[in-house]
């Protein structure tokens, strides 16, 4: 490998790793906020020991993310550090409004909210819980239309004597059409992350500890299983809107998604697809007619651009060179994206229906607690994946290839160490992590007091750490 297959590797890595804790610290907060609020308005015990309980492991893996996540930006100046200069000007405004207000925002927050138990009134205590879910959605958002720029730059000028991008309409990236699609897909998907994982700790424990707080975990496993569902809907609904908007912007990376060669109309929606090693062409596959057409475009009749023309017609408009992505690993990813979280959404009906009229969960649905949060991951993982190898062989679309933005002076050799460290690292943090959540889970629910009384500041902290 050269050193811009190995830089690629490099931030792949570091990337879907820190996309690990994204999807949990963005839904896990609000569902922790949600049971706060209903023991504020109902005052029931279950729901203040749920919501001290999930909101241990929500800070847990805040603090894992935050550490994987500032990785991210060292590696735009050691392995990338041509696209940060082509791409500061622009990003330089989101990026700065998601550290200065977004991430300010949670920061202050939570920790009023941990070391606020017992000292603040409980419902400006819950109005602290609340503040960080704002600055967590609008963290999510500033990323994205930092990220949504890449896939459709608005809003700038190209600057040819300094070889950059420079911002002139900020209104124009934050309301830029794919960051309005991408941020409701994004935080659905998240909520099937954290409806997934309420509801499979919850079930771990009413099997393998019957009779404890059956109550209250059989409350947090049916809530689980109901963000499951809801946020399934918004993923589907926002899925179709955001197809619609990437055939419009990026019509290669729709038609690799299909790995559609040939334009058609109507074109057919392909459910199996084999082709060559390569991806140059189709040998068999399995369609259902029309449906593409109306996912890429609304209508059933309407032609869906294939490969090969969109191809032709970038080389006239870019110059001579290949367009398309890796075409195998867009087919699939987005495959596995909608196959599994469909699976995941299916589970959560399953779980609604055999716990249904006060039913009590079967010993065997401990075999359901481990997969059923690590479906819906694994599925953000594979769209993210899919999104942005999609996009290659540009990194900005249409402007900066991906060739173009690794840093000039950074050998094979540097890259292949900070990679094999970054990893190495990684996977002792991954033990970290998964030890931590482990024992906060099999901990359980804590013997908490319903009564708050913020009048007595020496009583002991019950929820810090």
């Amino acid at each position: 490998m050269d050193t811009l297959d190995l830089a690629r590797w490099q931030f792949a890595i570091t990337t879907v790793y820190h996309f690990f804790f994204v999807p949990v610290t963005l839904s896990l907060v609000a569902i922790t906020a949600g049971l706060q609020t209903a023991w504020v308005r109902t005052g029931k015990d279950k729901y203040l020991r749920l919501t001290k309980f999930y909101g241990k492991l929500f800070l847990i893996n805040i603090a894992m993310g935050v550490v994987t996540g500032l990785v991210q930006e060292f590696q735009f100046g050691m392995n990338w550090s041509d696209y940060s200069r082509f791409v500061g000007d622009v990003f330089g405004a989101p990026l700065a409004l998601e550290g200065l207000l977004a991430f300010f925002l949670e920061s202050t927050f939570i920790g009023l909210w941990i070391f606020g138990w017992d000292r603040l009134p409980k419902k400006i205590h819950l109005a602290c819980i609340w503040m960080v879910v704002l600055g967590s959605q609008l963290s999510a958002y500033f990323i994205l239309a930092a990220n949504s720029w890449m896939q459709n730059p608005v809003g700038f000028r190209y600057n040819a004597e300094r070889g950059r991008a420079e911002l002139t309409d900020i209104g124009a990236v934050l309301t830029n059409k794919v960051v309005l699609v991408t941020y409701p897909h994004t935080i659905f998907a998240a909520f099937m992350v954290g409806g997934a994982f309420v509801a499979g700790v919850a079930i771990w424990h009413l099997v393998r500890h019957k009779g404890v707080d059956t109550d209250a975990f059989r409350t947090a496993m049916r809530l689980g299983a109901v963000v499951v569902l809801v946020a399934g809907a918004g993923v589907a609904l926002s899925g179709d809107q955001q197809g619609k908007v990437m055939t419009e912007v990026q019509p290669m990376k729709m038609a690799a998604a299909e790995a559609l060669y040939q334009t058609e109309k109507p074109a057919s929606f392909s459910i199996f697809t084999i082709g060559t090693l390569d991806g140059s062409r189709e040998i068999y596959s399995l369609k259902v007619p029309y449906l593409l057409s109306f996912l890429a475009t609304g209508h059933f009749e309407d032609e869906v651009k294939g490969i090969n023309s969109l191809q032709e017609a970038y080389e006239q408009l870019y110059g001579p060179g290949s367009y398309h992505p890796n075409i195998p690993l867009t087919y699939w990813t987005f495959r596995l994206m909608i196959g599994v979280g469909m699976a995941s959404a299916v589970i959560a009906v399953w779980l609604l229906w055999t716990t249904r009229r006060g039913r009590a969960p079967a010993g065997w649905l401990a075999w359901v607690a481990l997969p059923l949060p690590l479906l819906p991951l694994a599925a953000n993982s594979f769209g993210w994946i899919f999104t942005e190898t999609g996009r290659q062989p540009w990194l900005v679309f249409g402007l900066l290839p991906t060739a173009a933005g690794v840093s000039p002076g950074t050998t094979t050799s540097e890259v292949l160490t900070s990679m094999i460290g970054f990893t190495l690292l990684y996977g002792a943090l991954a033990v970290v992590e998964v030890k931590l959540m482990f024992r906060a889970i099999r901990a359980g629910l804590d013997p908490v007091e319903s009564d708050d009384a913020p009048d007595q500041p020496d009583k002991p902290l019950s929820f810090a750490y």
